[in-house]
């Protein structure tokens, strides 16, 4: 009886297409989500972005009981600028128990402090929100951020909140019909992201919307009404204008500051609260939105 040759012995052992393992790339950012002990998400221009919602705290304003995704969420957004360079910026929501501890923490590990203050008004209890800046080796800068983190009781993130109800999405059809624009949800919570036109930098690197840099509009319903807080990124001539109109349509402006050091164009954030029908915070939005140069 004839042998088959090797070369066919070897065909019969070994397939001739062998996906068996697909691995999947790696993003570069797995030391970074150690060193954090949470895992972030990608984001455009190139950004790895972390949250840490305060699940732990009951802020209300009035009646409503503020949602962590509305505006009670610390985040931070790293992005390379070199093999084994990176840059942080986002902001902590503290109780003001816990602010000089982080501050101390972070001034400790190299990090600006780029603003503490208010966004909200008439909370309880009163939260207050450090911004950051970091440069330097990504994984130091983590470790950093954890410390920091540690100084409050900032809980580990957890699984995805549940989303809205039947009633909830009706609101939130409303509420974007009015406004023009979609959003996505974060939870029961929606969120719309308006980038403002043209480069925002600071020194010689541009700064992506992603970090912090888009109009923020956040929505949770009240019963068939809905809460809207968030930021407007504005240049000086389109304060006032913006201002006008939210106060027009009922929506109070609750700050007014910097959130950054050395930006180009020099950059406000005006921080907004409202409560009301869908038709008439979306119109309001929409109106203060028009004063904005957004892409």
């Amino acid at each position: 009886m004839s042998r088959p040759p090797i070369a066919s012995l070897a065909a019969l052992l070994i397939p001739i297409s062998f996906p068996l393992l697909a691995v999947p790339p790696e993003s570069g950012w797995e030391a970074v989500d150690q060193a954090l002990g949470a895992s972030g998400k990608d984001a455009a221009g190139a950004v790895h972005r972390y949250g840490w919602p305060r699940t732990d705290l009951d802020v209300r304003i009035e009646s409503v009981r503020v949602e962590p995704a509305l505006g009670l969420g610390s985040w931070a957004a790293f992005r390379k600028t070199a093999e084994s360079d990176s840059v942080t910026m986002g902001d902590l929501v503290l109780l003001e128990t816990e602010v000089d501890p982080v501050v101390g923490e972070l001034m400790g590990g190299g990090f600006e402090i780029l603003a503490i203050h208010n966004h909200l008004i008439g909370e309880t209890p009163h939260v207050v929100y450090v911004h950051f800046h970091g440069h330097g080796n990504p994984v130091a800068l983590a470790k950093t951020l954890r410390m920091a983190l540690a100084k409050t009781k900032t809980p580990s993130p957890s699984g995805p909140a549940a989303g809205p109800t039947a009633d909830q999405e009706k609101v939130f059809e409303a509420l974007q019909n009015a406004l023009g624009r979609k959003g996505s949800l974060a939870g029961a919570v929606l969120q719309v992201g308006v980038p403002r036109s043209g480069q925002i930098r600071e020194g010689e690197m541009e700064i992506p919307p992603s970090m912090g840099m888009s109009t923020a509009l956040n929505f949770q319903t009240v019963g068939a009404k809905v809460a809207t807080t968030g930021d407007f990124v504005l240049v000086a001539d389109e304060v006032n204008p913006v201002l006008r109109e939210l106060r027009a349509h009922g929506i109070q402006a609750t700050a007014l500051h910097s959130h950054m050091l050395r930006e180009n164009p020099r950059l406000f954030f005006m921080h907004f609260w409202g409560v009301g029908s869908p038709e008439e915070i979306g119109a309001g939005l929409k109106a203060a939105l028009a004063r904005v140069a957004t892409s």
